[in-house]
């Protein structure tokens, strides 16, 4: 899979863009501030419908704009695609494959796949849990992509049933006129449990998934480490205690956890109980004096576990039998002298490696391919 072609208009600092690519390595290289970051991100922003640098959409519109279109032909097994995402903060964005309009925008997932590594990295180790849980749930939906309308009905249930707690929690408190609350309550318990199980029963099985390929890749990128120094557990916000990591018995955990926490939930006017909760710990050394990642490791280290997160979710990809794009965003100049060479090494050999970087120099001889120079609003092959 590559992208043969890039088409931006009023996408961060570009006006208008048209960008010929090829497959194998692909640098941008400019000062920064000069936009060679805008254009990777766009690619990834096929494969996510969400930036690696920003929370809202809004940045992504070229200021004074009112929308932005990110367009892009894709190859896949000799077949051309080409996918269209338009922007339109504070409204619904539209979608559209080879000018064909999707239903929803979401339904676009999957037909690109990508996995970046930037300097943003660090927040998967040193970060909120949410970072990690995010981790997980965008490589879910770049391998099952119906796993977006999952997670986004999750989302909306759980907004749904935080209003109906604090109501609820009011009018056991004495409020008049919310006596209905605690028997909406229930039913959306029911909706959170159905879809956190199917959430929480994938992740589970991700993890495990993923658990050999962090061993693996973290081996190789951190200096005298062995594939067994690296481990990453999935934390559910309650104790399984031998329930069955499938959806229909995880359902009936997550009610009866529920109903245990009731009491709980009112006083506090939020839900307690469910995969937003959820932790994915993160732990190096061997078995007998395995220490969290966070606080523990040091830079070295966390950059190291950061990295191996990335190849593992490529690797994992690949055992799928799709190659995804690489995009290595800006993350050479983070990285020493070996741990350079090493992840240069490992990721040659994609189908299609879009690098960013300040100076040529930061840009490992083994990835020589085409080179872009960005600058003044310009992007000009070298």
């Amino acid at each position: 899979m590559f992208v043969s072609h890039l088409s931006l208009h009023d996408f961060r600092s570009y006006a208008a863009l048209e960008l010929p690519l090829e497959p194998g390595v692909v640098a941008f290289v400019g000062r920064n501030g000069q936009g060679k970051t805008n254009l990777v991100e766009a690619i990834d922003y096929l494969s996510r419908l969400a930036s690696h640098r920003v929370a809202s959409e809004a940045p992504l519109v070229r200021a004074g704009a009112e929308q932005a279109v990110v367009r892009a032909a894709v190859v896949k097994d000799g077949r051309t695609a080409v996918l269209e995402v338009e922007l339109n903060p504070g409204r619904s964005n539209r979608a559209r494959v080879n000018r064909s309009p999707l239903p929803r925008p979401r339904e676009i997932l999957g037909l690109v796949r990508t996995v970046l590594f930037s300097p943003e990295d660090l927040s998967l180790v040193k970060g909120d849990p949410s970072d990690r849980r995010r981790f997980l749930d965008d490589l879910m939906v770049l391998r099952q992509p119906r796993f977006a309308g999952v997670r986004a009905d999750y989302d909306r249930i759980l907004r749904q049933r935080n209003t109906l707690l604090k109501t609820a929690g009011a009018a056991r408190r004495g409020s008049s006129g919310q006596d209905g609350a605690l028997a909406t309550l229930a039913t959306w318990d029911e909706h959170l449990a159905r879809t956190g199980a199917q959430l929480l029963a994938e992740r589970l099985q991700l993890v495990e998934m993923l658990r050999p390929y962090v061993g693996k890749a973290y081996e190789t990128v951190a200096r005298g480490a062995s594939r067994d120094d690296a481990d990453l557990e999935y934390r559910p916000s309650f104790a399984l205690d031998g329930v069955l990591p499938e959806p229909t018995p995880l359902e009936g955990a997550l009610l009866a956890e529920l109903e245990r926490r009731r009491r709980d939930e009112l006083d506090r006017g939020v839900s307690l109980v469910g995969p937003h909760r959820d932790e994915l710990l993160l732990t190096l050394g061997s078995a007998e004096t395995r220490l969290p990642v966070k606080g523990y490791a040091s830079h070295g280290e966390s950059w190291s576990f950061a990295l191996a997160l990335r190849l593992a979710s490529y690797d994992l990809l690949r055992s799928d039998g799709d190659d995804p794009i690489l995009i290595l965003d800006d993350v050479f100049a983070e990285l020493d002298t070996a741990r350079r060479h090493q992840l240069a090494e490992l990721v040659a050999g994609a189908e299609q490696v879009l690098v960013t970087a300040a100076v040529p120099a930061d840009v490992p001889e083994v990835l020589a391919g085409i080179r872009y120079v960005v600058g003044d609003g310009e992007v000009r092959r070298e």
